[in-house]
């Protein structure tokens, strides 16, 4: 079997069908059904609602509401971000009325696009570094690592993998992702809640900040307004860039299903380009509803790296818009590629 036959394999293996009942978990005199299989419908599909009323109550209004807008018995998701929503049908009957929920996810209409790649430039990489976010600012590479008592941040000469200036993280954070934007640095942590921010030119700390309902730490990026952020779940959260408050996040699924363990993230070209942990690839991903629109299987690179103990698997991508094109590394690889990316 392929090397790429067997990473789209893998990634099927990853999304789970999410299937709608009732989220109040309440006994109703009433269900609210949605004409879909289990509750389960692709992207411009159209949605019926209607009530089952097995007590035969007098009903003299219904309406419904879509995560608490109000939304026809009948429309399509032609502009519905991709996963969970809540539907809610509120029965008014017999002088009382009543609420009745249940959960219906939304897929895209369309299987992801497999890219391949074709390697332009091998450069040497930091072996040591467990590589947790990778980005060029200002044509330097900044690379944030993971790891107690060895995270580290730093600014890179790509071409020969020369520190210009690397710090230390306190021994009680786990680096992992970073992005920049507007001369500052923001570098998360894994479970400590925290996100870090530096002078993007010395690296001097300026300041943290918080997270909010996010379950941790992985990758970020952005493009140009909005920073995004990976938890490790199917949500990238969109923080605000001046408040770096998470004021919304989108859900990322495929045609089948959601996928979970995004970690490190690269705005390319109005898309987001995601590492998925412990796989070998990364994910195409549309920002404003959350479709995996291409696979790319970057899983032979690891063959070419220098085989050892502490070999970890690809996590790193980063694009040079003087460039335009697209750099990857590992956990503890000794090479960073520069590719060029197409459809197979």
């Amino acid at each position: 079997m392929s090397s790429t036959k067997l990473f789209i394999i893998t990634v099927l293996s990853l999304l789970l069908w999410t299937c709608g009942d009732n989220p109040n978990g309440k006994k109703s005199n009433f269900s609210l059904k949605t004409g879909a299989t289990n509750n389960t419908i692709a992207l411009g599909e159209t949605l019926k609602l209607s009530i089952d009323n097995p007590k035969n109550k007098t009903i003299s209004e219904i309406t419904y509401h879509l995560n608490g807008k109000t939304v026809e018995d009948n429309f399509t998701t032609n502009n519905l971000p991709l996963g969970v929503h809540q539907l809610t049908a509120k029965v008014t009957y017999e002088d009382t009325s009543e609420e009745t929920s249940t959960n219906i996810t939304v897929l895209n209409d369309k299987a992801p696009v497999i890219y391949s790649y074709k390697i332009l430039n091998e450069y040497p990489h930091d072996i040591t570094s467990y590589t947790q976010g990778l980005e060029f600012y200002n044509g330097i590479l900044y690379e944030s690592t993971g790891q107690y008592g060895e995270s580290k941040l730093r600014k890179v000469k790509h071409e020969t993998g020369e520190n210009i200036k690397s710090i230390n993280l306190d021994n009680q954070f786990f680096g992992e992702g970073l992005t920049v934007l507007n001369d500052k640095v923001y570098q998360l942590t894994w479970k400590e809640g925290i996100g870090l921010v530096y002078n993007a030119e010395t690296l001097e700390k300026t300041g943290s900040f918080n997270y909010g309902k996010s379950k941790e730490g992985w990758g970020l990026c952005n493009d140009g307004k909005v920073i995004y952020k990976s938890d490790g779940s199917n949500k990238i959260w969109k923080l605000n860039s001046e408040t770096l408050a998470e004021e919304d996040y989108i859900q990322i699924f495929t045609n089948t299903g959601k996928i979970d363990n995004l970690n490190e993230l690269e705005y390319i070209n109005g898309k987001i380009y995601a590492n998925i942990y412990q796989r070998n690839g990364v994910l195409i991903i549309n920002p404003e509803n959350g479709a995996v629109e291409g696979v790319i299987d970057f899983s032979p690179l690891q063959k070419l790296v220098k085989q050892h103990p502490d070999l970890d698997v690809l996590n790193g991508i980063a694009y040079n818009p003087t460039t335009k094109t697209i750099f990857v590394t590992g956990k503890d690889w000794d090479k960073l590629f520069e590719v060029e990316v197409f459809v197979k």
